[in-house]
């Protein structure tokens, strides 16, 4: 039994390495892609009239919303690879503080 646990630890940590460096890769794209959108609401500015308000309108009806799922689904991912691997960063537990001497 101890040895199907083990190995079944051991694909959990391999899924999880290839999800944290899709986790990576992605939220480092979103990054980017949130990024660009700057620049294009900077570009609608100096273009202004219509055309840089249909440049703003598509931004933000079309690109946003990509970014804003596709973010979304990364930090899943990351979630998951970090549950997978047995990392539980997201639980409070009670350890021991340790003070200073000029907090006692």
């Amino acid at each position: 039994m101890k040895n199907i646990l083990n190995k079944i630890s051991e694909v959990c940590k391999k899924i999880s390495k290839v999800t944290k460096m899709i986790f990576g890769y992605g939220v480092m794209i979103a990054l980017f892609a949130g990024g660009l959108t700057f620049f294009g609401y900077v570009a609608a500015l100096i273009i202004g009239g219509d055309t840089g308000a249909l440049i703003a309108k598509v931004i933000y009806k079309h690109i946003i919303p990509v970014i804003i799922y596709m973010s979304t689904t990364m930090i899943l991912l990351g979630l998951v690879s970090m549950y997978l691997a047995g990392e539980y960063a997201l639980t409070s537990s009670k350890k021991k503080e340790t003070h200073s001497e000029g907090e006692r």
